[in-house]
């Protein structure tokens, strides 16, 4: 297949090198020129414009945040030729998502929101988790590419922005999980118990699986470099899970106190450390630990 791909961060040249070892013609854009030269050394085609990988079967996009996606895509890439759908990896506002699908779709080109779970070395291994909402034809025609980066597809309606309100919803959980552990830490060493002793109990017990297995980790090592997810994409991710709950009238009590540790946390200069550090060790520099 032809495929256009935006966007080339770690998840985006890890999903776009995954695309070019299966087989397909891929031609990529990025804002720095750095990964579309690595991927074109692997066979990609690297075009001089967004709106020149536009010109594909099939488009994927993966852009930092809405100011990112109005500026590249709203204003550059689009229009694309009709008959294109056009993917997005990308964690945005569901305001921006619905905005997105009537200016495709006024286009004659199909629009498909698919935000992913898990971190560039999952997408290296093809085993992504993939949340779809679309039109059920389009997210069929890209079923096939949805297999070569990811283990599942969990599709979630027709409107495409259901899929960013369920990646939100998963972000602001995941956040408030490490939130609760951070402070749990902070208690625990109040009375001389190491946090790396409570999180192999806790992972092995309460909370198995990934989350607290591998965030404990981090917060116990205070492992705040390198930074697999950056702290201020976190804050990002929280802000919009806020703003998703405001336009629907549903408070996030806890969202908000999250936003306001990331914002302090960035003050502090530490918006590209690790995500799951800054918020996890949250508590324990409040406990003066």
């Amino acid at each position: 297949m032809n495929i256009g791909f935006i966007g080339l961060g770690n998840m985006g040249s890890a999903i776009a090198a995954r695309l070019l070892a299966a087989g397909h013609e891929v031609r990529v854009w990025n804002r720095s020129p750095g990964p579309a030269r690595w991927l074109a050394e692997q066979g990609a085609e690297a075009v001089a414009s967004a709106r020149e990988a536009c010109a594909a079967e099939v488009v994927f996009s993966i852009l930092s945040d809405d100011g990112a996606v109005r500026e590249v895509l709203l204003g550059a890439a689009l229009p694309a030729a009709p008959g294109t759908v056009h993917v997005n990896l990308a964690t945005i506002s569901p305001q921006l998502s619905d905005e997105l699908e009537r200016r495709l779709q006024a286009e004659g080109c199909g629009y498909v929101a698919a935000p992913v779970l898990g971190r560039p070395d999952v997408a290296a291994a093809g085993k992504l988790n993939i949340l779809a909402a679309g039109a059920a034809a389009q997210i069929e025609r890209v079923q096939p590419l949805f297999d070569v980066i990811g283990q599942r597809t969990w599709r979630f309606g027709e409107r495409a922005a259901q899929a960013n309100v369920v990646k939100l919803a998963m972000n602001f959980m995941l956040a408030a999980a490490i939130e609760s552990m951070g402070e749990a830490a902070a208690l625990a060493g109040g009375y001389g118990i190491a946090p790396a002793e409570l999180f192999e109990l806790v992972s092995q017990t309460f909370f198995p699986g990934p989350v607290y297995a591998g965030y404990g980790r981090v917060i116990a090592e205070s492992r705040f470099e390198p930074a697999g997810f950056r702290a201020r994409l976190g804050l990002k991710d929280v802000r919009l899970a806020l703003g998703a709950a405001e336009a629907v009238n549903t408070p996030m009590p806890f969202a908000s106190l999250m936003r306001d540790t990331l914002l302090e946390a960035l003050a502090r200069g530490e918006g590209d450390k690790e995500f799951g550090a800054v918020l996890g060790c949250a508590g324990r520099r409040r406990a003066g630990r």
